[in-house]
């Protein structure tokens, strides 16, 4: 049974308490809510009996100087039924804009990973950020810089360290109807050191209807015996925006 590690569990109690706010309170205040939700699939039957599913949600909900954020990335894989890759990555934000250039950003993520040699490895942290190029018409950049803490599962013990979290995301309109995404993130401790790269580009079929190619990579420095340090993936899906 994968178990959730103290911090965590006070960090999502903390998120949770945010979001939690009474109705009639929300009313009163201006606030948005947006939410994408993403699936790919393919199954094939017959001499070979595959299944490989992908799909990710994420929810923004802005409120005066705050803007709060839940993801859920996820990915499963089985051949002839046999489950061959199965990983979930979920992430809860709150962001506070200091003015319109900076920020600070809180932030709690939690991976399960079947393959990694983890039973789970979860992280929380603060940063400091800032938006840059906010001249450019067509073009967002913002960086962010903290520290936090990383609590790692495994099958033999429990770690914890100390980590420094460097991101910076890039958002690129090409055109009126596609966009560009690269986002890059390294969390190095003292153990060991994740680094996450993704790069997409979403072209519009409708209104809120997009087709999105995206090329994931995750780099971790220390991993089990017999594990890859490396993971990639490409993947064609389609992005529905409410």
């Amino acid at each position: 049974m994968l178990r959730t590690p103290r911090f965590l569990s006070l960090a999502l109690l903390c998120l949770g308490t945010a979001f939690a706010t009474p109705s009639s309170f929300a009313q009163e205040t201006e606030n948005s809510v947006s939410t994408e939700l993403e699936l790919g699939a393919i199954f094939t039957a017959g001499n070979t009996e595959d299944e490989n599913v992908k799909f990710k949600g994420n929810v923004v909900w802005l409120r005066n100087a705050w803007e709060y954020g839940f993801s859920i990335d996820g990915f499963r894989s089985s051949k002839q039924n046999v489950l061959a890759a199965q990983r979930i990555y979920t992430v809860g934000s709150a962001t506070y804009n200091l003015n319109e250039d900076s920020f600070i950003l809180s932030r709690v993520a939690h991976e399960d990973d079947r393959f990694s040699g983890y039973d789970g490895q979860s992280d929380i942290s603060v940063s400091y950020g800032q938006n840059l190029m906010r001249d450019r018409e067509n073009l967002d950049w913002n960086y962010t810089i903290g520290a936090g803490m990383r609590y790692s599962q495994a099958p033999t013990e429990d770690t914890s360290e100390g980590i420094l979290r460097l991101a910076t995301e890039l958002r690129w309109n090409v055109s009126a109807n596609a966009l560009f995404i690269q986002t890059l993130s390294v969390e190095s401790g003292k153990e060991s050191s994740i680094g996450r790269s993704e790069s997409s580009i979403q072209s519009d079929i409708m209104e809120n209807l997009s087709m999105k190619f995206s090329i994931k990579v995750k780099h971790q420095t220390e991993v089990p015996f017999g594990r890859e340090k490396t993971d990639s993936e490409a993947s064609v899906t389609l992005l529905l925006r409410l």
